[in-house]
């Protein structure tokens, strides 16, 4: 049902910059550019969008909401995790074990937004 998702940013060139490294363990890609947003398409599923606000006003990231980016296994949620916190991420939760059968990595983005990598086999 999702088509994609957007981020806000204050700092549109530092942001691709850091989705370009995040994203690329999983294959994302710049896959359309709009000038004031790019989405990133790693060609299975909805994309991910980063955009500077179309009303010109500062970015802000929701309290408690939250991007899941779900991956091919627990090796690619570390891949991910690791190129965010490297890329300048901040750590929401470290990649491991949630319950039985999930395993996820939370983490922040420059801006703020929060996002977990996860792979729950089955989904």
């Amino acid at each position: 049902m999702i088509g994609y998702v957007m981020l806000g940013t204050n700092d549109y060139a530092r942001a691709l910059d850091f989705y370009d490294k995040v994203l690329a363990p999983v294959g994302g890609k710049r896959a359309m550019d709009f000038g004031t947003s790019y989405a990133y398409s790693n060609g299975q599923g909805p994309m991910l969008a980063v955009a500077q606000p179309y009303d010109k006003s500062a970015a802000t990231f929701g309290n408690g909401t939250m991007v899941a980016l779900q991956m091919p296994s627990k090796e690619k949620v570390h891949e991910v995790y690791d190129a965010a916190l490297k890329a300048g991420g901040k750590c929401e939760g470290p990649a491991g074990a949630r319950g039985d059968t999930f395993y996820a990595g939370y983490f922040r983005d420059l801006d703020g937004n929060k996002l977990c990598a996860f792979y729950a086999p089955g989904m």
